[in-house]
């Protein structure tokens, strides 16, 4: 039995970090500098956007992750990909610019996401008020059923973050296969030969929600354990 409960922990553990474990090996798989790449990652995403029609969308390199920025209309780079010539770099800023791309054009998912990531702002603010209070209601009204249902809202409202980021699930995928693998194909950026890394890094682009969603699930079954 003790053998069977190590197997499941560690099946649960693979599910939940393998996702995450991928992304980064194909990130850093196809990140090896390339001499014969013509720029970087920065200045190809200046150019994309430039042909997009969106040359106000400025580029900027962040410490924060690879990501666009509908608010401040950037497309904001890590320092690997903004200054990188490698087919990461390239894959990486065509994926972020895909996302401009869509706003531009006002996908129904981009926008919707956008709302999403605002009340799940405002959600998970709600559940942190509520985890708090949540000894205060129970030592002042006395009563363990309001207290247990404040903690399952709470729960509820970080659920909320999970069920975002496997929601925009196909607004990746679109980022990456809808809009940056054909520009990258038409434009001739990279070489035939590096199309398939080209593939994997986008696939593993898109795929990031899904390593962030199971390491949300992971954060909600450590609160449930605790509350326990």
């Amino acid at each position: 039995m003790p053998f069977l409960i190590l197997l499941g922990i560690a099946a649960l553990l693979a599910l939940i970090f393998g996702p995450q474990w991928w992304v980064k090996a194909q990130m850093r798989r196809h990140g090896v500098e390339r001499e014969d790449f013509p720029g970087t990652g920065g200045e190809l995403a200046v150019h994309l956007l430039e042909e997009a029609g969106l040359a106000d969308v400025k580029v900027e390199r962040t410490d924060a992750g690879d990501h666009y920025d509908p608010i401040d209309r950037v497309v904001r780079l890590s320092p690997e990909v903004h200054d990188g010539r490698s087919v990461t770099a390239v894959a990486v800023a065509a994926h972020e610019v895909g996302h401009a791309v869509q706003h531009r054009d006002g996908d129904r998912l981009f926008l919707w996401r956008i709302r999403m990531a605002q009340a799940a702002q405002k959600l998970e603010i709600g559940a942190a008020i509520l985890f708090a209070t949540a000894p205060l209601v129970l030592a002042f009204v006395r009563s363990p059923v309001i207290a247990v249902l404040q903690i399952a809202v709470a729960l509820a409202l970080l659920g909320s973050r999970l069920a975002m980021h496997v929601l925009t699930l196909p607004m990746e995928f679109d980022a990456s296969f809808g809009k940056a693998l054909p520009v990258l194909t038409r434009g001739g950026y990279l070489h035939p030969n590096d199309q398939p890394a080209a593939r994997s890094v986008l696939r593993a682009a898109a795929l990031t929600y899904v390593a962030s969603a199971l390491v949300t699930l992971l954060d909600l079954t450590r609160i449930i354990r605790v509350l326990r």
